[in-house]
């Protein structure tokens, strides 16, 4: 199985990211990205590089 017949999973960290593993397109107000590799996603709202994580969770004590 090559990287591009692998299912797209995505996975909630507890208090912090979303994991999106796989080939996946994200468009919206911060632009368009084709990814085939994993991402994180913010989830907190405090990333300075939003929609990506950047570690903010972990100084907010982000809890969700």
């Amino acid at each position: 199985m090559n990287q591009n017949d692998e299912k797209t999973s995505i996975i909630f960290f507890d208090n912090g990211p979303i994991q999106v593993k796989g080939a996946v397109k994200i468009s919206g107000q911060y632009g368009e990205k084709e990814t085939e590799s994993a991402i994180f996603l913010c989830r907190c709202g405090e990333s300075k590089k939003k929609p990506y994580c950047d570690g903010s969770h972990k100084a907010i004590e982000f809890k969700g």
